[in-house]
C-alpha cells in the first residue's frame, strides 16, 4: 500500500476553505461566535461532500455532526472552538505569504479540519464515514464528550485532526492532563497590631505548593505543576483566603488515580486553616497501543512518517480510553499553536489530505488491522 498518486484535491480550495472559517472567529464560551462558527464548518462540509451537516446544540455552543451513512466505519474528529477573543483576526488576518498560512486557528485546529474535508471529497464511496467537530475541546470537552464517546464506539476507529506533532509526525500517545483547583481558607486580622490573632492562608498556600511539586513523577512521565497563585487584599492585613491552581499530566491509569487521590487527601499545615480541591485528570491518557495498526497503515501509505507521544491532551484521549483505534496529529503541519506565531505549512496540504483519503480507504476496506 503506497500513497495514491493521483492528488485529486486542490490547495487553492482549500486555502479559499480555510480562509471562510479563520475570518469566522470562535472563541470557546462564546455562544454567538460559536454558533456562526459552527454554520461556517456545517456549509464547507455540505459543499465539497454534499447532504446534511446536523448542528448538534449543547450549552457549550452547537456541535456539528455528519454522517454519508452506511455502517459507522470511521469518525472523522475536530472541534471548531480556538482560544483566541474576538478582536484577533483584526489585529492578525488570514494570510498567506512564503508559503505559511496564518491567521488564528489555523494550526489549532481549522486547517486539519479542511485537510480532512477535501480528502473525503477525493474519495468515491463515503460509506460509513462520521465528521464530529465540537465546539468546546479548548475548554474541557464537557458538553461534547459523551458524544464523542457515543460515536467513537459506534464507529470503531477514530481519526483526529489535531495539529502534527513537531516536523510534521503524527500523535501516537498523548498523557492524560487535568487541573486542580486548591482553596484554602484562614482567618484574617491586622498584621501589624495582632498577626497571631490571624491563620495565614498564604502561608498555608506556601506548604500546600511544596505538597504538591512533589507528587510529580517524571521519571514515569508524571508531572504536577503549580501554574497560578492568588492570595491577599491589602498589604496589612493577614491573608484570609488563597487559591493555587495545578496541571497535571500523567502516562497511565494508576497515576491519574494515585494524584487525584493525593489531591483528596491533601491536609493544612496550620491550625484551623481549612482547604479544598476541586478538579480530576479529565482526559485520562492515550497509550500508544491504541494507534498502532492505525499508525503502521499511514506509515505505508506515507513512508518515513513519525510517530510521538506528547504531553497535551485532545478528544483522542476520550475514544483511546475506550479501547477504539486512535490515530491523532493527522491535522496541518505547522506551529505556534495558542501562539500569535500561530502558522500552517501550505506545501504539506495536498500530502496530508491525500493521506486521509488512504486511510479512510483502509479503513473502510477492513484492511487497517493489517501488519506493515
Amino acid at each position: 500500500m503506497t500513497m495514491h498518486k493521483a492528488v485529486r484535491v486542490s490547495v487553492e480550495a482549500m486555502l479559499e476553505d480555510l480562509r471562510t472559517l479563520v475570518e469566522v472567529e470562535s472563541p470557546s464560551r462564546d455562544l454567538d461566535a460559536l454558533r456562526a462558527s459552527a454554520e461556517a464548518v456545517a456549509a464547507v462540509i455540505e459543499s465539497r461532500l454534499g447532504g446534511p451537516a446536523v448542528l448538534v446544540e449543547s450549552a457549550a455552543g452547537p456541535h456539528v455532526h455528519w454522517s454519508a451513512g452506511g455502517d459507522p466505519k470511521v469518525l472523522i474528529l475536530g472541534h471548531h472552538d480556538t482560544v483566541f477573543p474576538l478582536g484577533t483576526l483584526e489585529r492578525r488576518p488570514f494570510r498567506v505569504e512564503d508559503g505559511h498560512a496564518t491567521g488564528p486557528g489555523v494550526f489549532d485546529m481549522l486547517g486539519g479540519l479542511v485537510q480532512a474535508i477535501h480528502g473525503l471529497a477525493a474519495l468515491d464511496d463515503l460509506s460509513g464515514v462520521e465528521i464530529l467537530v465540537n465546539a468546546d475541546e479548548e475548554v474541557g470537552s464537557r458538553s461534547s464528550r459523551a458524544l464523542i464517546e457515543e460515536r467513537a464506539l459506534a464507529c470503531g476507529a477514530v481519526l483526529v485532526f489535531e495539529g502534527a506533532a513537531d516536523g510534521g509526525g503524527l500523535k501516537t500517545g498523548r498523557k492524560g492532563c487535568g487541573t486542580f483547583q486548591v482553596s484554602i481558607a484562614g482567618r484574617a486580622s491586622h498584621a501589624g497590631l495582632e498577626p497571631e490573632a490571624g491563620v495565614n492562608a498564604l502561608v498555608e498556600a506556601a506548604h500546600q505548593v511544596l505538597d504538591i511539586a512533589a507528587l510529580g513523577r517524571p521519571d514515569i512521565g508524571t508531572t504536577v505543576t503549580p501554574t497560578v497563585a492568588s492570595a491577599g487584599t491589602l498589604d496589612n492585613v493577614v491573608p484570609a483566603e488563597a487559591t493555587v491552581i495545578v496541571d497535571v499530566r500523567v502516562e497511565s491509569a494508576e497515576e491519574k488515580e494515585r494524584i487525584e487521590s493525593a489531591f483528596a487527601a491533601l491536609a493544612p499545615h496550620l491550625d484551623e486553616a481549612e482547604i479544598a480541591v476541586e478538579g480530576a485528570v479529565g482526559r485520562p491518557p492515550m497509550p500508544e497501543s491504541t494507534s498502532t495498526e492505525l499508525f503502521a497503515v499511514a506509515r505505508k501509505l506515507l513512508p518515513g512518517l513519525e510517530g510521538k507521544a506528547v504531553g497535551g491532551g485532545s478528544d483522542g484521549n476520550f475514544t483511546a480510553a475506550l479501547g477504539v483505534p486512535t490515530l491523532d496529529g493527522l491535522g496541518a503541519v505547522g506551529g505556534g499553536a495558542h501562539a500569535d506565531h500561530e502558522y500552517l505549512v501550505v506545501d504539506a496540504m495536498a500530502e496530508r489530505a491525500n493521506l486521509v483519503t488512504g486511510l479512510v480507504k483502509a479503513v473502510q476496506k477492513g484492511t487497517a488491522h493489517e501488519s506493515e
